[in-house]
């Protein structure tokens, strides 16, 4: 008859000793709360008119790009935006319409291995040893086995295309990007990577793979269908982003990606 008041002394004193730690624990918040650790954001004040597209736009403007001709960069941003919008993708579409999908692939891998003159001349120039050997096979085989670049068998044994272009080279060897600038047409570049784009463009005229640059200049249509092509193949769509910012983003993605470009 002992064991009840045993058990009912054992709980009392249970019970005492959680109001203790109980206390201390308090005790212990309230202390602590004081330096703000433990409830951070307890005294945060929040203020009710932030521009939420002020805020966004502070961020981004924080983002170092060296952008002096802004203005007409942003005027040449909204003429390609509806150039894409007009011209370019209802032209995009019609070629998808009207030609079969093994016709398309066939052209895209042909240009694509066209490409790949200027990629080994500056896998080269960049003292690339390994990557100018893949490019050389890729070169090798797909001109051959692929029929003049028709297929892309390379890829399916393991010699994936690589890009390399006279702007990474520059990079390479230490030239600085320069002011940023947004090319008609052809989209977000700089001072460095567009003196580049005329150098390759040079150099794969004056090569004249495959016969194609000197075909060009007396058939104009070889040029559009390639410039329709890349287009084609680019996935990128001017508004995709669904932000005010676009102009802002593509301009600091363009940078970033470039450095990485450049450092790999």
């Amino acid at each position: 008859m002992a064991t009840p008041c045993w058990s009912s002394s054992v709980a009392k004193k249970a019970l005492l000793l959680a109001l203790v730690l109980a206390s201390g624990l308090a005790q212990a918040q309230h202390e602590t709360d004081q330096d703000g650790f433990t409830q951070p954001l307890k005294d945060l004040k929040f203020n009710p008119g932030l521009d939420q597209r002020e805020f966004e736009r502070s961020t981004l403007d924080a983002l170092d790009v060296y952008d002096p001709l802004e203005s007409w960069n942003r005027s040449v941003y909204h003429f390609n935006y509806r150039f894409d919008e007009w011209v370019f993708l209802p032209v995009v579409n019609g070629y998808r319409y009207v030609t079969p999908g093994f016709v398309r692939s066939g052209v895209s891998n042909f240009f694509s291995n066209l490409g790949d003159v200027p990629n080994l001349l500056n896998s080269m120039l960049q003292l690339k040893g390994k990557r100018s050997m893949a490019v050389s096979g890729r070169l090798l085989l797909n001109t051959t086995v692929g029929v003049a670049g028709l297929w892309d068998p390379a890829t399916r044994i393991g010699l994936p295309k690589q890009n390399e272009d006279f702007g990474q080279t520059l990079g390479y060897y230490g030239v600085g990007d320069g002011p940023y600038l947004m090319l008609p047409i052809l989209g977000p570049s700089n001072l460095r990577d567009t003196g580049g784009l005329a150098v390759d463009f040079l150099a794969d005229s004056q090569i004249n793979f495959l016969n194609v640059p000197e075909v060009s200049s007396d058939h104009p249509e070889v040029t559009a269908l390639r410039m329709v092509d890349k287009r084609h193949t680019t996935n990128f769509r001017y508004g995709q982003l669904n932000s005010p910012f676009e102009y802002e983003k593509i301009r600091y993605v363009y940078t970033q990606s470039r450095k990485l470009q450049i450092a790999e």
